[in-house]
């Protein structure tokens, strides 16, 4: 038996069945958990706060970009105004 390691529930896991890399499901918090390790198992929440903060990454380069773009679109129309 091992135990989850966000609720501590126990988890029916065979060794001789699960292989490193698998995704299981806690039964109690409905953690997604991955095999890191066999013989003994240990588990690993896989956190969807990881994929979130890949996102929110990607959204702050695309704003990062548009306002690049739109300083220097600025600026042209400045130079412009000057002549």
């Amino acid at each position: 038996m091992i135990r989850c390691p966000e609720c501590s529930a126990e988890i029916d896991v065979d060794e001789d069945e699960v292989e490193e890399g698998e995704i299981l499901s806690c039964p109690e918090c409905e953690s997604e958990l991955e095999v890191s390790q066999i013989h003994p198992v240990h588990l690993n929440v896989i956190s969807e706060d990881a994929d979130d903060d890949e996102e929110e990454e990607d959204d702050e380069e695309e704003e990062e970009t548009e306002n690049g773009d739109k300083d220097l679109i600025e600026e042209e129309e400045e130079e412009e105004d000057e002549e």
